[in-house]
C-alpha cells in the first residue's frame, strides 16, 4: 500500500508548483473599481503586466499566509484549547454514551427499529447542518462541532469520517445549495443585479435534492464501514478517539458532568443565536469558546493554574492544524503576488464566447469550480468573477440567476477538497485525519456532486422557472 504524504508535505508542494506557473504564465490584471463599498472587475480592462515570476517567495508564503489566516489560526487554538479543558472532565465521552443508551430504547417501537435509531441520528443532525449552510452560511463554526459529533460516531460503531460528514460536509453541502446564503447568493446578485434572492423556489429544490444525495450517501459509507470497521481509511488512527472513550471509566453521568453539558448546550445555542442575529463571526465566537473552556474548568473543580494548563495543552495539541491553515493560504499568495490569477480568468473567460448555450453554462460552471481550488473565499470570488460573467451571459442568452447557480454550485462543492480551504485543514486537523486520506475519500463524491450540480442547472436554460 503506497504510503499517503504528510499534509505540509502535499500543501509546500502545491506552493512549488504554483510557484512554478509564475514562470511559464503570463502576467496580467484587470482594473478594478468600488462599487456600493466591493471591489469589481471593470470589464475589457484585462491588460498585460510585467512579469513577477516567484523563487524564495514560497518560503515567506507561509508567514504572508499566517498573517493573513490569523483569524483563523486564532480561532483554532482557542477553540482547541477550550475543548481540552471541557475534554479533561469527560463531560462529552460520557454523555454521549448516555444519550445512546436513552435513545437505543426507543427500538422497541417498530417504526424506529426498522429505520434504525443511528440513522435517524445522522439523517436528524445533517439535516440541521445543511439548514444552517443553506441559510447564513455556516462554515467557520463548523470546526468547533468535530469533536462533539466525532465521539458520537464512533460510540454508535463508526469512524472519524462519519463525524465529520454529520456537521462539516451536512454543512458545506448546504453551502453549496445555498437557500439565503448572504455570502455567496447575496453578493453575487447583488452584483448581477438581481432583486435579492430572488429564483428562491428553485434553489430550496435543489437544496433539497443535494441534501438528500448528501446524506444517503453517508449513511451507505456508515453502515459499510460499521459492518466491516476495516474498511474506513481511518480505522487506526481513530484509535485516538477510541482510547479516549475508554479513559473516561464511566457509565453514568456526574452532577459536575451533566452542568458542564448544559454549558456547552448554552454555548451552542449562543453561537447560533449570535450568527444569526447579531452577525458574530471568529472573534466573537472565538471568545465565546474561551469563555465555556473556563467554565468548563471551573465546574470541573480545576485550580486556575491547571486550567491554563489544560489550555496550552490543547493549544499544543492542535498546534499542527493551526499551522497547516498557514501554509496552504500561501499559495494564494504565491499566486496574486507572481500576477498570473487574472491572466488564467481572462484565458478561461474568453473561451465562453466561442461555445452554444450548453457548453457555455459548463465552462462557466467549471471554471467557478476549478477557480474556487485557488481561491476558496466565495465574496472576493462573487466579486472577481461576477461582473465579467454576467455579461457573458447576456451575450449568449443565459439568464444572469443561472449564473449566479452556476457560481453558487461552483463556489460550494469543491471547498469540501481544497487545500486552500483554512476551514477545511482546521476541520481535519481537529478530526485528526490526514488531508491525504481525506482527498482519497472525497474526491469521487464531490466529483458526483459537480455533475449533479451541472444537471440541475439544465433546467434553467429550458423551463419557465420564477426568477430565471
Amino acid at each position: 500500500m503506497k504510503r499517503i504524504p504528510h499534509t505540509f508535505t502535499i500543501v509546500f508542494a502545491l506552493i512549488v508548483l504554483a510557484a512554478v506557473m509564475t514562470w511559464l504564465v503570463p502576467a496580467g490584471e484587470f482594473l478594478r473599481q468600488t462599487v456600493d463599498g466591493r471591489e469589481v472587475v471593470v470589464n475589457g480592462s484585462f491588460h498585460r503586466v510585467d512579469r513577477a515570476p516567484q523563487t524564495w517567495q514560497v518560503f515567506s508564503a507561509l508567514f504572508n499566509g499566517f498573517v493573513d489566516k490569523a483569524d483563523i489560526i486564532v480561532f483554532i487554538l482557542m477553540v482547541g484549547g477550550a475543548f481540552w479543558i471541557l475534554n479533561n472532565s469527560h463531560a462529552i465521552d460520557v454523555g454521549v454514551m448516555a444519550f445512546l443508551r436513552h435513545i437505543r430504547r426507543l427500538s422497541r417501537y417498530r417504526l424506529i427499529r426498522t429505520l434504525g435509531v443511528e440513522n435517524i441520528i445522522i439523517t436528524l443532525v445533517m439535516l440541521l447542518f445543511s439548514l444552517f449552510g443553506a441559510v447564513f452560511g455556516m462554515s467557520e463554526e463548523t470546526i468547533a462541532f468535530v469533536v462533539v459529533f466525532i465521539p458520537l460516531a464512533i460510540q454508535m460503531g463508526y469512524d472519524s469520517i462519519v463525524g465529520v460528514s454529520m456537521c462539516y460536509v451536512a454543512a458545506h453541502i448546504g453551502f453549496a445549495g445555498a437557500i439565503l446564503n448572504p455570502f455567496t447568493i447575496g453578493i453575487a446578485q447583488g452584483i448581477a443585479g438581481l432583486p435579492l434572492f430572488s429564483g428562491l423556489e428553485y434553489r430550496l429544490f435543489c437544496w433539497v435534492m443535494l441534501t438528500v444525495i448528501g446524506i444517503t450517501f453517508v449513511l451507505w459509507y456508515a453502515h459499510r464501514v460499521k459492518a466491516v470497521p476495516e474498511r474506513s481509511p481511518v480505522h487506526r488512527l481513530d484509535d485516538y478517539w477510541r482510547e479516549r472513550q475508554q479513559e473516561s471509566g464511566q457509565s453514568t453521568l456526574s452532577t459536575r458532568q451533566i452542568l458542564i453539558l448544559v454549558l456547552l448546550l448554552l454555548t451552542v445555542v449562543a453561537l447560533v443565536v449570535g450568527v444569526l442575529v447579531w452577525h458574530w463571526y471568529i472573534a466573537e465566537i472565538s471568545a465565546l469558546f474561551l469563555a465555556m473552556g473556563i467554565l468548563a474548568g471551573v465546574l470541573d473543580h480545576q485550580s486556575a493554574d491547571d486550567i491554563a494548563k489544560l489550555f496550552l495543552a490543547g493549544c499544543r495539541d492542535i498546534l499542527s492544524a493551526a499551522l497547516v491553515v498557514g501554509l496552504a493560504s500561501g499559495i494564494i499568495f504565491i499566486l496574486r503576488d507572481g500576477r498570473i490569477i487574472d491572466t488564467l480568468l481572462y484565458g478561461l473567460t474568453r473561451s465562453l464566447a466561442q461555445t452554444g448555450e450548453v457548453a457555455s453554462l459548463g465552462v462557466m460552471y467549471i471554471f467557478q469550480t476549478l477557480l474556487n481550488i485557488v481561491m476558496p473565499s466565495g465574496s472576493a470570488k462573487a466579486a472577481l468573477t461576477m461582473p465579467i460573467m454576467t455579461q457573458f451571459a447576456d451575450l449568449i442568452g443565459v439568464s444572469r440567476q443561472t449564473t449566479v447557480l452556476a457560481f453558487q454550485f461552483g463556489d460550494g462543492f469543491t471547498n469540501m477538497l481544497t487545500p486552500t480551504s483554512g476551514v477545511l485543514i482546521g476541520v481535519l486537523g481537529m478530526a485528526r485525519i490526514p488531508y491525504g486520506t481525506w482527498l482519497k475519500w472525497v474526491w469521487k463524491f464531490i466529483l458526483a456532486l459537480i455533475l449533479i450540480g451541472f444537471i440541475l442547472m439544465l433546467p434553467t436554460l429550458w423551463l419557465n422557472l420564477p426568477g430565471f
